[in-house]
């Protein structure tokens, strides 16, 4: 089999070719918003929101209703409650984070073992993408539409944000609001990226591209670029070799995406671990020479 049937293949079945629309939307739309989320530090605000909207799901699967809109409800949900508890209390973000998003995942999970099911609502844990219907599909393309257009749009102000919220405010901006953006953006992007790999992965999705862009250059613009390149290219690579592999499709997808990330990590130009080590033996070598 030479290369273009290996890459051919796939694509005669329609399951397929939907997995792969939505692994590309999803990873391209989660690689932009972690690109804030890094500089930002909202690294676990991602995983509580990814985990939260679980519930919402199997509610929404019980009242007959779509998926996403369950999960938006209780992504905001989350998003809110998250915010009541650290600004009324006197415990950390950290901690009113962790406190939410484990309460709502298990309740999640509660539903799950007590609903009586035809549909295997596990599938809502682990990802399914190859089980996405026409409908799913659908509905991935306009809530990822209109995410990446609202990130596109007003993606100066969130980076201003990310920077310097003092500059922000002293601009006439209203630094909360623009979070408060940020954190319902971030609840759509966890809807889309749940159709592709499940609660579980989310998170990966949403912080490995940025993380792995920022290994790669310091400028904001070029992140913005890379992260969902090297996103999309991960994406198509997981679910190929899952298919060759006969492999978990969402697993493989972070798989590739993480494998990047390493590539990244040792051999990065300037923040490289490799690069680091060179850049340091010679500055040694320098100090020595001098003395």
């Amino acid at each position: 089999m030479n290369l273009i049937e290996l890459l051919a293949e796939p694509l005669s079945y329609t399951f397929m070719v939907r997995a792969l629309l939505v692994t590309i939307i999803a990873a391209v739309l989660c690689a932009v918003l972690s690109c804030w989320l890094v500089l930002i530090g909202w690294s676990l605000m991602g995983d509580a929101v990814s985990h939260a909207v679980l519930p919402g799901v199997v509610l929404a699967y019980i009242a007959g209703a779509p998926f996403a809109l369950g999960a938006l409800v209780f992504g905001f949900l989350a998003v809110a409650l998250i915010g009541g508890v650290r600004d009324t209390t006197k415990l950390k973000e950290d901690a009113a984070i962790g406190i939410v998003f484990t309460t709502l995942f298990s309740i999640g999970l509660v539903l799950i073992s007590v609903t009586p099911s035809h549909v295997d609502l596990n599938h809502i844990i682990f990802g399914n993408l190859l089980g996405v219907s026409a409908s799913d599909l659908w509905q991935v393309l306009v809530l990822g539409a209109i995410t990446f257009a609202i990130l596109i749009l007003k993606r100066k102000d969130f980076t201003l944000y990310a920077f310097d919220q003092t500059h922000a405010h002293a601009l006439g901006m209203s630094p909360r609001l623009i979070g408060a953006v940020l954190l319902g953006l971030l609840a759509m992007t966890s809807v889309v990226a749940l159709q592709a790999v499940g609660v579980i992965l989310v998170v990966a999705m949403l912080i490995i591209p940025g993380a792995t862009a920022y290994l790669l250059t310091d400028r904001f613009g070029k992140m913005l670029l890379l992260a969902p390149v090297l996103a999309a290219s991960a994406g198509i690579l997981g679910v190929y070799l899952s298919y060759y592999l006969d492999a978990s499709t969402g697993a493989m997808v972070v798989l590739a995406q993480a494998a990047i990330f390493g590539i990244a990590y040792l051999f990065s130009p300037k923040q490289g671990l490799i690069a680091t080590a060179i850049a340091s033996k010679g500055r040694r070598k320098a100090l020595v020479a001098r003395g």
